[in-house]
């Protein structure tokens, strides 16, 4: 049901099985968008309201939810300047993974979309007959996806610099990571074992034969151990830079498979959660009460954020990427196009740019889905409850019934079409994002 209410200011009510939704009040209701005179209207069209209503009854006469947790699931549907759905909008929720969402629009605030962060490889001896007499260095430079194929590829450049031997030690210094375990020394015990071909486990030859064909096997044995090292030796000789994917592909990769640790290095290198919460909120023109946040990846229920707020951080970050000749779809996986991560075995309508946000208790969806009849809707669905593989699923239902009353685009609108034809992986190990320094 629809109401009126004052001289102009207006507010939606969604009456269904045992909710009762309270009004928007007029504070609630400005927009974060370029106007601050400007106020979000209810749609005339009730598709938004109808399709809700649907969903909520359909959760409840499937048991999925119970009366007393429907102040405990929230829903936002945007058009524009028009509100066509609002269901505890404002109220932040346990939202899971999508606390990404602000992540990543700091992130791409802050370091840009081709930004690469730095691992910098010196020595403290120097390079005789292929052997270097001396400890091999690692600096990190937080680059949140340093796998196998990395540890290869430098290997490689090792032995095209004629070293084939460390007598010393690997040291590990920076803030270091790789396959995702932050711990920097067994980081550095699984880069010695990658940068040596004969101590190889299946796991890496796994990744080594996904590598273009005719890649090289390294070997670069390094006799000593791995140590820490908190301050880097003046002395030291750089030999190589190894540079990071740029900062767009790193978030498009956080993004689609959920990933806990980038997510927290990416946090960790604008100034961690506070500055991530602060500046997402900013950004997003919502209150900062919106977006509460003790970490950027989303592990725990602490991590609040209201279905509003998801939103408009999601424009937000299609603001922020248009500046970079991107769009929100090179950022997060879209439906019909990405077919790894989290969108596996998701029945979204193609062309739905999402985050999902998963608990033990917490399932939640935000994005846009592209429609004919009111252009691009902005939306976030929070569930909380027993049964996450339900709610999931119904989540999509929703999108589908949706999209039933919108219709269906003729086309993905250019405003989110991935600049990609074709769904391009990251060219893991690649060569020439290594810089050989060291002149022997």
């Amino acid at each position: 049901m629809l109401e009126l209410i004052g001289s102009g200011l207006m507010s939606m009510w969604l009456e269904m099985a045992g909710v009762k939704v309270k009004p928007l009040d007029p504070l609630d209701v400005l927009t974060w968008q370029s106007s601050p005179s400007l106020i979000l209207a209810p749609d005339p069209n009730p598709a938004g309201v109808t399709t809700v209503q649907a969903y909520f009854k359909g959760l409840m006469a499937s048991k999925i939810l119970s009366a007393n947790l429907t102040e405990s699931q929230g829903i936002w549907l945007q058009s524009g300047p028009m509100l066509m759905a609002n269901h505890q909008g404002t109220t932040p929720l346990p939202a899971a993974s999508l606390t990404k969402i602000a992540t990543s629009l700091v992130a791409l605030k802050a370091w840009g979309a081709e930004h690469q962060f730095e691992t910098v490889v010196s020595t403290t001896g120097s390079v005789q007959k292929g052997v270097l007499q001396g400890d091999l260095v690692i600096t990190g430079g937080g680059d949140p996806l340093f796998v196998w194929e990395e540890a290869i590829a430098l290997g490689n450049t090792l032995n095209k610099m004629g070293i084939k031997q460390v007598k010393g030690n690997l040291i590990i210094s920076g803030n270091f990571a790789m396959n995702f375990q932050r711990h920097p020394l067994l980081a550095g015990q699984a880069l010695k074992q990658a940068l040596n071909h004969t101590t190889w486990s299946r796991a890496i030859n796994l990744q080594y034969s996904l590598m273009p064909k005719g890649t090289p096997k390294p070997e670069v044995k390094i006799a000593g151990t791995v140590k820490l090292q908190a301050q880097p030796n003046p002395q030291q000789t750089l030999l190589v830079r190894h540079r990071s994917l740029p900062v767009h592909q790193l978030i498009k990769e956080m993004n689609v498979f959920s990933n806990n640790e980038m997510a927290q290095m990416l946090a960790e290198s604008v100034g961690g959660h506070t500055v991530v919460q602060s500046t997402a909120a900013k950004l997003a023109k919502v209150p900062e009460s919106e977006i509460q946040l003790i970490n950027g990846s989303g592990l725990g229920v602490e991590n609040r954020i209201s279905p509003r707020a998801a939103c408009a951080m999601l424009m937000a970050v299609q603001r922020e990427a248009l500046t970079h000749g991107l769009n929100l779809a090179d950022l997060f996986p879209m439906s019909g196009f990405d077919r790894r991560g989290t969108l596996h075995a998701r029945q979204m309508p193609a062309g739905t740019v999402m985050k999902t946000g998963t608990l033990n208790d917490v399932s939640a969806l935000a994005g846009v889905i592209p429609t004919r009849d009111r252009g691009l809707v902005w939306f976030t669905i929070i569930n909380r409850g027993p049964y996450v593989l339900n709610f999931r699923a119904e989540q999509d239902k929703l999108l589908q019934n949706l999209i039933k009353q919108l219709q269906v685009p003729p086309a993905i609108p250019k405003a989110i079409a991935p600049h990609s034809p074709i769904e391009v992986l990251p060219k893991f190990g690649a060569s020439e994002r290594i810089e050989i320094v060291y002149k022997s």
